[in-house]
């Protein structure tokens, strides 16, 4: 679903709401759609007048990184780029919140995933607002700063920060995988159980885990403040990774070929000189 103003996480599929088959139907639908995935990343590539941006926000376990491997299987590597925001570094707090972003946007031509993005800057001090104060803001001191105020400045930010993207030529397109508690703990309890993804499981995963309904709310409350018309959020159910990873590749698609993509077209100069070389070429013995 698009997300807007009224949305209520609660009352949110995490699962999904509609049939498009079995894991293995919906394998064969998500393979299917390597090819013209592959060709639009051609197109724009060759044509480096937009850039794509996803940004993918879930609860740990939800999904990410897997969606990222299976559906971007085909891509070229060369116009494909994955980024990560954790905590800030000391050499990033000594910066504007945005200026890492930057820094790691894709070039034009190039897809960009943010897997983890800026929004952890407006989501996590919701839950935790004792790490600002340490941030040396301006006009952060103490936690009673931290207010409603702040964050409503930081949503404004965004929205606009996202507006200009849009007029340099970006598409932004924003993805909240929604999983339940419940699948929550069955992907932890597969972690532990599973000798070949012990590494993926963390203490800190079980730590936040307590967080759960805080989380919950800052996610409302962040996505209601930053969806726009122009850049929406998409909630997509999470409790079926291969349904998640299906719609999310049936959405980037669907987006690419809006932007009309061609192969760039050669002016009479160009055209007159790829003759020459082919001219050249022939003469070759």
């Amino acid at each position: 679903m698009i997300a807007g103003k009224d949305l209520d996480l609660r009352q949110t599929a995490t699962a999904p709401d509609q049939d498009l088959g079995d894991d293995n139907q919906l394998k064969k639908q998500l393979r299917a759609n390597i090819k013209p995935l592959k060709n639009l990343q051609k197109k724009l590539f060759a044509n480096h007048s937009y850039g794509v941006l996803l940004v993918f926000q879930g609860m740990d376990a939800a999904g990410k990184d897997s969606l990222v491997a299976h559906v971007f299987a085909g891509i070229n590597p060369a116009g494909f780029q994955v980024a990560s925001f954790k905590h800030p570094s000391h050499r990033e707090l000594a910066h504007d919140y945005l200026w890492r972003v930057n820094l790691n946007l894709p070039r034009r031509g190039v897809i960009g995933i943010f897997n983890r993005s800026y929004y952890e800057d407006l989501l996590v001090p919701q839950v935790h607002p004792e790490i600002l104060p340490g941030e040396n803001l301006p006009n952060v001191n103490q936690l009673s700063d931290v207010n409603d105020e702040f964050f409503k400045e930081r949503f404004h930010d965004v929205v606009h920060y996202e507006h200009y993207l849009n007029h340099c030529g970006y598409l932004v397109l924003k993805f909240f995988l929604h999983m339940s508690k419940d699948e929550q703990k069955k992907r932890f309890l597969a972690r532990i159980e599973r000798p070949e993804k012990n590494w993926k499981f963390s203490p800190d995963d079980i730590k936040e885990r307590q967080y759960w309904d805080q989380y919950q709310q800052a996610y409302e409350k962040m996505i209601r403040h930053t969806a726009s018309k122009a850049d929406p959020w998409y909630i997509i159910p999470g409790d079926d990774k291969w349904y998640e990873r299906l719609v999310v590749s049936n959405i980037l698609i669907e987006k690419l070929n809006a932007l009309n993509l061609s192969y760039p077209k050669m002016n009479a100069e160009q055209t007159a000189r790829l003759n020459e070389a082919m001219k050249r070429l022939d003469k070759e013995k």
